[in-house]
């Protein structure tokens, strides 16, 4: 089936040129070869004008928070990526870039030889305005496809304030849209022309990253008890037939136990598009044997029996589908999704008015990173992201109630969540890390008894949750005083 023309958008005025070498796919957020609305996209205009396929993925030397974390995450990929498109007719140009400024004319190169020019769509972080440069500039035609998430983010018309205003939405509105996916694998069949090498003023100016088998994984956080995640679609793919096998059944009663582990893990691919939410949603479908025909067709809002699965399966496609894509919702309508005037005006008028309230306890930027705070619990979840670039999902909330708690003010508390977040977790500057982080400054909840410093935001304590959790396990992992220094901020 054809891309959905809701997925498709124009960014530039620039025409096609049927005299270009080839159609240019300039991978930047779905990076991967599989169930991907803009691989498909390129496709259908290389057989429309009878082009072959570059596909060029780059990555950047200076872009905000990078790290060594980050630049190995996404290599990882790219050496996935080189193996799953040597047996095909595409010709792929992975380049990350040696120093900064380095790619400095790149794109541009690569256009000037270009029919047309097809994008990924990711409302979030420096893309878009790195598009938007970028349109102004390419000599032909750029469209960028939005392959984010089951529903198209122009399918609805407006940001919502809670998820379950967004569920009803999706209740109503998802259906149709489940019919029409992405290809699982559309280079296996498509019969394009070759291209076998790019010109040498290309590559000799920017040559072709040099990809082991399998991207190292290493980092300048602190001296690591448990690995990082590998990068890549074989990892992700590995990830997620664990998911389902072992943790799935499991999930809804397990998922807010910090020692259990009974998250999915996909998070990291899901962020930098080495999975997608279609692969995800149709692997989940085939383990329940659930067909479109089995959706309830109702719309209450209710968490429960809209999907007619399991009662696990329903409460991971709530993170996957609702929550999710609630956040890219978001980004999608707002502008200001990163700033403290974005919040619900009864947040921003509690907030306010304990503003002064005591703080019994203040920690500087730097304390918080490097885990020094009188709370073992919240250093144990900053030491995990520390050491793994995750934090367990239940923790999170803990850890950014916490920093609302101990700084001056709820604006410099939102700012060191964006930075601790986006500096060190493999899945930050997503739209979901902002869901996360603002959730606890309100977005998306509701008035609650007042409470000192939170007003009527929703209060949590490191007392509670130990009450509540079996917290000792994870105590013991992440103990902080194995913890030396806090990882740079840039590599």
């Amino acid at each position: 089936m054809p891309v959905p023309s809701i997925r498709i958008q124009p960014c530039s005025r620039a025409p096609v040129n049927p005299q270009g070498d080839y159609v240019l796919y300039w991978m930047i957020a779905a990076r991967r070869t599989t169930h991907n609305f803009s691989l498909d996209r390129a496709i259908e205009w290389c057989l429309e004008l009878k082009k072959p396929l570059l596909i060029f993925e780059p990555l950047r030397r200076d872009f905000p928070w990078v790290s060594d974390r980050f630049r190995n995450f996404v290599a990882a990929g790219m050496a996935a990526n080189q193996h799953a498109l040597a047996p095909t007719s595409a010709l792929y140009f992975p380049y990350l870039e040696p120093s900064p400024n380095a790619d400095k004319g790149l794109l541009h190169a690569l256009a000037s030889r270009a029919a047309v020019i097809v994008t990924d769509e990711f409302p979030c972080f420096f893309l878009p305005r790195m598009v938007a440069a970028a349109s102004k500039k390419l000599p032909v035609l750029l469209e960028q496809v939005d392959t984010n998430g089951l529903l198209p983010l122009r399918a609805a018309p407006r940001d919502f304030p809670t998820a379950f205003a967004f569920r009803r939405f999706l209740q109503k509105n998802l259906e149709t849209h489940l019919l029409n996916f992405p290809a699982a694998d559309p280079l296996a069949h498509a019969k394009l022309p070759r291209l076998t090498s790019l010109p040498k003023s290309i590559t000799d100016r920017w040559p072709a990253a040099a990809l082991p088998a399998q991207a190292p994984v290493t980092t300048h956080a602190a001296p690591s008890q448990s690995p990082e995640p590998p990068g890549g679609s074989l990892a992700a793919h590995q990830t997620l037939k664990n998911f389902l096998a072992r943790k799935l059944p499991h999930y809804l009663e397990s998922r807010n136990e910090p020692a259990e582990a009974a998250t999915s893990g996909l998070s990291p691919y899901l962020h930098f598009g080495h999975i997608s939410a279609y692969e995800i949603f149709s692997a989940l479908a085939a383990e329940e044997k659930w067909k479109p025909a089995k959706i309830a067709l109702r719309s209450n809002g209710a968490r429960e029996g809209w999907w007619n699965m399991s009662a696990s399966a329903e409460g991971f496609l709530d993170q996957l589908v609702t929550w999710r894509e609630l956040g890219f919702n978001f980004c999608a309508h707002r502008t200001d999704y990163r700033q403290y005037k974005s919040l619900p005006d009864w947040a921003k008028q509690t907030l306010a008015a304990h503003s002064r309230d005591k703080r019994e306890h203040r920690y500087t930027l730097d304390e918080f990173a490097a885990a020094h705070t009188y709370d073992p619990l919240w250093n144990a979840a900053q030491t995990q992201l520390l050491r793994e670039g995750e934090m367990h999902n239940y923790m999170r909330m803990l850890w950014g109630k916490k920093i609302l708690e101990w700084t001056r003010t709820p604006q410099e508390a939102l700012q060191i969540m964006i930075e601790l977040n986006n500096r060190y977790a493999i899945d930050g500057r997503d739209p979901n890390s902002y869901s996360g982080i603002f959730w606890c400054l309100g977005r998306y909840d509701r008035p609650w008894p007042e409470r000192p410093i939170f007003g009527t935001v929703r209060y949590m304590s490191s007392a509670n949750t130990a009450r509540k959790l079996d917290v000792e396990p994870y105590l013991r992992r992440y103990s902080s005083d194995q913890l030396s220094l806090a990882a740079p901020r840039n590599s």
